[in-house]
């Protein structure tokens, strides 16, 4: 039976949740705070994450980064909030999904379901087992330790920076990263260094393996955020 956490101020809506989670064969474990969120998240294991934005203590964006230092399980954000800021933070910061209140409980259980199948599909994909495998997806594979890449079965030649930008995007797919931290990921430099080098390995990376680069398929731009690798 797979854990869901559900970190919610409001009762009534927290409490329509888990009956319907429940109904669908979950069990599911309510708090009403970001902290208690926290501290239960620190003493329980869970597959999957309800995360309110609007919280009395710490807000869920806090949260989220505090969930992202440890952990990669799948965390939806709630919010009456319908701003574009507002999801272009959320899913800025790691989240998987924003799901904007009023909602109804048959699309909350349908988005928990999917999001939960593709984790578990990107698990057994990019997990730490495989981290002497070749990647595969869709039209692209990617040999780690040969260092070589193709596309629909022919070899594209990537520079050493384009490749290791490639594989971390990809063994983190769906993570939004901004340009500084992939510059200190990749680079090792700090982040008042010039970033502007990942929008051009970016854009050299996608003229290689896109078919169309201004339309991508594998590594997304999320506007005011960074880039992602989409699986």
């Amino acid at each position: 039976m797979k854990k869901i956490l559900i970190i919610e101020d409001d009762q009534s809506i927290a409490n329509l949740q888990r009956d319907y989670l429940e109904l669908s064969g979950y069990s599911v474990t309510m708090v009403n705070s970001g902290s208690a969120g926290l501290k239960t998240l620190k003493e329980t294991d869970f597959e999957l994450i309800i995360l309110d934005i609007m919280l009395p203590d710490i807000d869920g964006f806090e949260v989220l980064k505090k969930v992202r230092e440890h952990d990669d399980i799948p965390v939806l954000l709630v919010s009456a909030r319908a701003e574009e800021i507002y999801k272009i933070n959320g899913l800025g910061l790691g989240a998987d999904d924003y799901i904007t209140k009023p909602f109804s409980s048959g699309e909350l259980v349908a988005r928990v379901g999917a999001h939960l199948k593709k984790f578990q599909r990107m698990k057994e994909r990019f997990g730490k087992g495989n981290e002497g495998s070749t990647i595969q997806i869709r039209g692209l594979e990617v040999q780690k330790e040969a260092r070589r890449v193709f596309v629909n079965g022919n070899e594209v030649v990537l520079a050493q920076k384009e490749f290791d930008l490639l594989l971390f995007l990809l063994q983190n797919a769906n993570r939004v990263f901004g340009k500084e931290e992939l510059f200190e990921r990749i680079w090792g430099l700090d982040a008042m260094s010039d970033s502007s080098t990942v929008t051009v390995h970016i854009a050299r990376i996608r003229e290689k393996i896109e078919e169309t680069p201004s339309k991508p398929q594998y590594i997304g731009t999320v506007w005011g955020s960074g880039y992602r690798f989409i699986v």
